[in-house]
C-alpha cells in the first residue's frame, strides 16, 4: 500500500517545484488547489451555489469564477468568509480523499497531497488535514525574507505587499516545528533536489 505524505509549505517556500521533483521521481500527486479550481469551473453546480449565495457579479461573462470580485467581497467579511468556507471546504475535502485514495491503489509507493493551509488544518484539526491519514507531514521552507523576496518577483508587487502577504499565514518557523521531514529550498536547485531524492528514498524504503 501507498504512503501517503501531507505536502505544504508557505508563499513562495516553492512547494510546486518539489510537487513536481516528487512526480518525476514517480509519486502520484494530489494538488488542493487544482481540486478547487476544477470544482469552480463553468457549469459546475458549486460555481452556481458561489453565485447565488454571493451575487452574478463574482462570475465573468465568459461564465467563469471572478476570483478578484469573490476576494472583494470576502476578504473584509467574516461572515462572508465563513459561508464560503461552508460551501467550499465539504466538497473539496472530500474530492482532494477521493482521488488520494485513488492514487494510493495505483500502484505507486507515494501519495503526496499538495495543501497550501495543510499546517493550520493540523492545528485546528479540521479539513483535509485530519480527512486522510498521513505518513508524514513535509514542509517546503526558506527563510522568512526570502519568502517576501520570492512573493514579490512571482507576484509583481511591492516589498511591502509581499510582507503582507506572507505576514497572513501562519510564520512558516512555526510550521517547520510541527513538519515530519523539512525540505529546505533556500538553496540551489540541485540542493533541492538532492533533499527530496532522500526524502522519497526514506519513505519509499521497505
Amino acid at each position: 500500500m501507498a504512503r501517503i505524505i501531507g505536502l505544504s509549505g508557505g508563499i513562495g517556500s516553492g512547494k510546486t517545484t518539489v510537487r513536481k521533483l516528487l512526480e518525476q521521481l514517480g509519486a502520484q500527486t494530489v494538488c488542493a488547489d487544482e481540486v478547487v479550481h476544477e470544482l469552480q469551473a463553468p457549469g459546475q453546480p458549486l460555481l452556481k451555489e458561489l453565485a447565488r449565495t454571493f451575487g452574478e457579479e463574482i462570475i465573468q461573462a465568459d461564465g467563469a469564477l471572478d476570483r478578484k470580485a469573490l476576494g472583494d467581497v470576502v476578504f473584509n467579511d467574516a461572515v462572508a468568509r465563513a459561508k464560503l468556507g461552508a460551501i467550499m471546504h465539504p466538497p473539496v475535502v472530500a474530492e482532494i480523499v477521493s482521488r488520494a485514495q485513488k492514487a494510493a491503489q495505483s500502484g505507486t509507493p507515494l501519495v503526496a497531497v499538495d495543501i497550501p493551509l495543510l499546517f493550520e488544518g493540523v492545528k485546528s484539526q479540521t479539513g483535509s488535514a485530519v480527512a486522510l491519514d498521513y505518513d508524514a507531514l513535509v514542509l517546503v521552507w526558506v527563510p522568512r525574507e526570502t519568502q517576501i523576496e520570492r512573493t514579490a518577483e512571482r507576484d509583481d508587487c511591492s516589498p511591502e505587499d509581499a510582507e503582507k502577504r506572507v505576514a497572513a499565514q501562519m510564520p512558516i518557523d512555526e510550521k517547520r516545528e510541527m513538519a515530519s521531514h523539512v525540505i529546505d529550498n533556500s538553496g540551489s536547485q540541485e540542493e533541492t533536489a538532492e533533499q527530496v531524492r532522500s526524502l522519497w528514498e526514506s519513505l519509499t524504503a521497505e
